[in-house]
């Protein structure tokens, strides 16, 4: 038996729903992370998602950010918004308990136009993420830390590195608060398993971008020791980005295992669905 958890930018749950409940009936994934729900609180479609066998918790804003946690196994929330600024209102991180596990759910800011008041804002809510991260590490419960972070970590995930190295995605100060992050302890699952492979999670719509695979992975799911144990495979469901009214996302999934794999390998299988 293993379990399955996905985290995808929907980029609007009410106008992509068709899509986004194709992809669950088919896939069946166990816990799903949604960012950009772009849907007041009222407006997220609950009755819908439990109809398709989903509990779900959600935190919703309108016309933009909003995040919610889906799992076929009831979940409790623990928190909304990362602690340390209770003056942040938007809609961007979101907790729960599944079973043992803790799941976190987060998009991040994108922080464009850089250098700019978002971009401030972008990097002192990172470093507001660093700090509750250490804190569910040294808990040492199971935790995954799935979602949108808006970063592309090294130049293997950025089709033109060159073109965007002063853009709030790929600056330096960025990709050092994810390395900062990682460097508590954190796995970043799909460059886990796929290595030096480029891989992507996002293709604009313009310029025939998804077809060209000019993409850039900025979704990620970060796993605490005990997950990273547990890792047995990992993937990009690229054959949704590629359908109709459709989000700029694609989800990314890992799968797990019940328990550790005693002998320590840790070698998992690498999928990448193409249409």
């Amino acid at each position: 038996m293993s379990l399955r958890i996905a985290s995808y930018n929907v980029n609007g749950i009410n106008s992509r729903f068709d899509v986004l409940s194709e992809w669950l009936l088919d896939e069946r994934p166990d816990i799903v992370c949604l960012q950009e729900l772009k849907a007041p609180q009222e407006k997220f479609p609950r009755k819908d998602l439990a109809a398709l066998g989903y509990h779900s918790i959600w935190q919703g804003q309108s016309q933009w950010n909003g995040v919610a946690i889906l799992s076929r196994e009831p979940l409790e929330e623990r928190r909304r918004g990362l602690p340390g600024d209770p003056k942040d209102l938007h809609s961007r991180y979101i907790e729960a308990s599944v079973g043992d596990m803790v799941i976190g759910c987060l998009y991040a800011p994108n922080g464009n136009p850089a250098p700019g008041p978002k971009f401030e804002y972008k990097l002192k809510w990172f470093a507001r993420l660093q700090k509750h991260a250490r804190a569910l590490l040294k808990s040492e419960a199971p935790v995954i830390l799935a979602g949108d972070y808006n970063v592309m970590p090294t130049d293997l995930d950025v089709y033109a590195p060159e073109r965007w190295r002063d853009d709030a995605l790929f600056r330096p100060e960025v990709r050092d608060a994810y390395a900062t992050l990682l460097d508590q302890g954190w796995t970043d699952a799909l460059r886990s398993v796929f290595g030096d492979e480029r891989v992507y999670t996002f293709w604009k719509y313009w310029r025939r971008s998804f077809e060209r695979n000019s993409g850039l992975r900025i979704d990620h799911l970060l796993l605490s020791p005990s997950m990273a144990g547990r890792l047995k495979g990992a993937g990009v469901s690229t054959d949704i980005r590629a359908k109709e009214r459709t989000s700029d996302h694609a989800p990314v999934w890992i799968e797990l295992r019940d328990v550790p794999d005693p002998k320590g390998d840790s070698r998992a299988r690498r999928v990448k669905r193409l249409s």
